[in-house]
């Protein structure tokens, strides 16, 4: 067998490849190739997103919808109709609580009167012209309370029974309660609503911002004469089974001279 023989060892081995493997094309034949098919690639890829953007703008929209942003002036009128409809939440609000509410605020108008021989009258007014708020009767008699009041300061305690099927029922619309003064017992009280007597004697007291005195009585047979006393009164709400009424001095000296206390207990 005859052997073949190379020259060299690369001759050898280029040789062999040549008899077994078909080479067609060079190395740059190569490059060539594979630039074309990366500009074919590229021309593609832009052809396809040329396509995508023709079948997007090929597709109908309804007639509500647009393609411009939203515009700033319906974000501010959103705005205005959010703060317009919470506006008219609170106004609802505000008037159902002061409906709700006593009618009386931090400062009240107080009057102390009865006939002499008579039980004696507290009323509260949010003002002088106004219907009394609060208007209850003890079982005090006017002259037994006008002698505490001359020997000291007087502390009066208005007690109630809270009971569950009274859970609706504000403070000042309680109508029995247990009264004490300075400390003693001092029978029970009732609320009252404010009738023609009452009310005659509240209107000829309406120019008194504040003070004490007698107006004249009914006649023979009476009770005596009618002794007033009017001042300014702070009312403090502790909670909602709990308020007070602390006379207020002209001068702001000292303490109050008469204090009231509601008490649900």
């Amino acid at each position: 067998m005859r052997t073949i023989m190379a020259k060299t060892p690369h001759d050898s081995s280029f040789s062999f490849s040549r008899r077994h493997f078909h080479w067609k094309k060079k190395v740059d034949d190569y490059e060539d190739e594979d630039q074309e098919g990366l500009t074919s690639h590229s021309s593609s890829s832009q052809k396809c997103q040329q396509d995508k953007r023709e079948l997007k703008n090929s597709v109908p929209r309804s007639p509500g919808t647009t393609s411009s942003p939203v515009p700033k002036t319906s974000k501010k009128k959103l705005q205005t109709m959010a703060a317009a409809r919470f506006r008219s939440v609170l106004i609802a609000f505000n008037k159902r609580r002061s409906h709700n509410s006593s009618g009386l605020g931090s400062r009240v108008v107080g009057t102390l009167f009865g006939y002499r021989r008579g039980h004696v009258h507290f009323a509260f007014q949010e003002d002088s012209k106004a219907n009394p708020a609060f208007m209850i009767e003890l079982a005090t008699p006017t002259s037994g309370l006008v002698r505490e009041m001359a020997s000291g300061l007087v502390r009066i305690a208005l007690e109630c029974d809270k009971k569950v099927e009274k859970k609706g029922v504000k403070l000042l619309e309680e109508s029995l309660w247990r009264t004490y003064c300075n400390g003693k017992k001092c029978g029970f009280a009732m609320r009252r609503e404010c009738g023609p007597e009452e009310f005659k004697v509240l209107k000829a007291l309406e120019p008194v911002s504040m003070g004490a005195g007698v107006l004249p009585g009914k006649g023979a047979g009476s009770e005596g004469e009618l002794m007033y006393m009017r001042a300014k009164f702070e009312r403090v709400v502790g909670s909602r089974d709990s308020e007070a009424f602390y006379m207020m001095n002209p001068d702001g000296s000292g303490g109050p001279e008469l204090s009231i206390y509601l008490l649900r207990v």
